[in-house]
């Protein structure tokens, strides 16, 4: 466990300051300005005039809306927890076999970590885009070769289906996110002192006994960080869903980020897209509280 003098600890916020000042500048204003919308009936069809007070009414109809709370549900569940929780598990898995010593002896360390970063370095559309072609009910890969090898009669429309659409989209997200899980924990798993490992060959341990406590305990720190930016970068994701299904069939696969959009540029209501971005704002900031202040300050001393 980590720990810092005072001194040490005023170092390190006064040079986080300018990074502070920057994300105020760019970010506290558009927020306040956003938190007040939400208060108000304003719609893009009245910008000019400006929106009247409503008090809570938006926050009000969000939250009797059973629509709303679906949506709420899939983005909790589906785009962040399952999505989040497979490149966890898989990246660690994947970095492991990466660092094993077969694949060293072998020589494929290097090799392995170059395929690793295609998917990262495709853009997010491009990727979708992709992937749609490949989930085609007509032309795509994935029907054609079920077809030809007899497991299904007729095409899958994957996302189009209710049954198949979560995990079509979620199959997206984690080929193009996996790679810096992979990447980050091979690093981790690389900065663990080999003489940990010896003493424990000394002491008899076996390889699962290794994992749980020499393994395991150093990737930790490495695993809860990219817990962190994972979930928020999925959670606040727009480009996924929409370019995937535009929040289809129908609504079945909507989520925040989308019904901000659907609010704010279809329905027209700035007021009532103001209030779900408010929402989305105050259930990323009460996860971040938590994370600072149950795993960085008591894990790593913390710097408060």
């Amino acid at each position: 466990m980590l720990s810092y003098s005072k001194d040490q600890r005023k170092f390190v916020l006064l040079m986080l300051l300018p990074a502070f000042g920057m994300t105020a500048a760019f970010f506290l204003w558009p927020t306040i300005y956003n938190i007040k919308n939400s208060f108000t009936d304003l719609s893009l069809l009245g910008l000019r005039d400006g929106g009247k007070w409503v008090g809570l009414d938006n926050y009000i109809e969000l939250f009797n809306d059973s629509d709303f709370k679906k949506v709420v549900f899939n983005t909790l569940f589906w785009l962040t927890f399952v999505s989040v929780s497979i490149r966890l598990v898989l990246g660690f898995a994947i970095a492991l076999f990466i660092e094993s010593q077969l694949v060293r002896r072998l020589r494929l360390t290097v090799p392995l970590r170059m395929a690793a970063l295609l998917p990262w370095a495709t853009p997010d559309i491009v990727a979708v885009t992709v992937w749609k072609q490949i989930f085609d009910g007509r032309t795509g890969a994935i029907n054609n070769k079920l077809v030809e090898w007899g497991f299904i009669d007729q095409p899958i429309v994957f996302l189009g289906d209710p049954s198949y659409v979560w995990p079509s989209i979620i199959t997206i997200i984690v080929w193009n996110g996996l790679p810096i899980i992979v990447l980050t924990m091979a690093a981790a798993l690389q900065s663990v002192p080999r003489d940990l490992y010896e003493a424990a060959d000394i002491d008899g341990a076996n390889s699962w006994i290794k994992f749980w406590h020499v393994t395991f305990p150093h990737a930790l720190p490495a695993l809860a960080v990219l817990g962190l930016l994972t979930t928020i970068w999925t959670f606040n994701n727009f480009i996924y869903v929409w370019m995937a299904t535009s929040a289809g069939p129908g609504t079945f696969s909507n989520v925040l980020a989308t019904e901000v959009y659907l609010q704010a540029f279809v329905n027209f209501k700035l007021g009532l897209s103001s209030a779900i971005g408010t929402f989305m704002a105050a259930l990323a900031l009460v996860f971040g509280i938590i994370y600072f202040r149950y795993v960085v300050t008591k894990r790593f001393g913390g710097l408060m």
